[in-house]
């Protein structure tokens, strides 16, 4: 099988052309460096991405608290993941980087706070 990525290991952003079977790659062409073999391994066979996205706040000056995990999550698990964030509410006062949601759906990253809000 062939796929066309972008490599987002560094921020040359090569484009990488990769020939791969089921369980092995067999070529990786367009990579400036060594992290674009690597990269294209694990967006192949096991894709991870930060998940950003809002929770609702009470008693804050906006009703949306920017969120994200603190790691990087398996794309299998993002609807998990998000089906979760759905769920949470929080109370102002909140910090940047404060856990709002420790272990979500599973998955060991932390889903933490991106901006500080203050009780009305």
């Amino acid at each position: 099988m062939k796929k066309n990525l972008i490599c987002i290991s560094c921020p040359l952003g090569c484009s990488l052309d990769v020939i791969y079977e089921p369980n092995k790659i067999i070529s990786v062409d367009g990579a400036t460096c060594k992290r674009g073999k690597a990269y294209a391994e694990k967006e192949i066979f096991n894709p991870e991405r930060v998940v950003t996205s809002t929770v609702k706040i009470k008693g804050a000056s906006i009703d949306l608290l920017p969120v994200k995990t603190d790691t990087t999550v398996g794309k299998c698990l993002m609807k998990k993941v998000m089906e979760e964030v759905f769920r949470i509410e929080v109370k102002a006062p909140v910090k940047v980087g404060e856990v709002i949601c420790k272990n979500i759906a599973g998955t060991g990253a932390n889903l933490v706070a991106t901006r500080s809000l203050e009780a009305n």
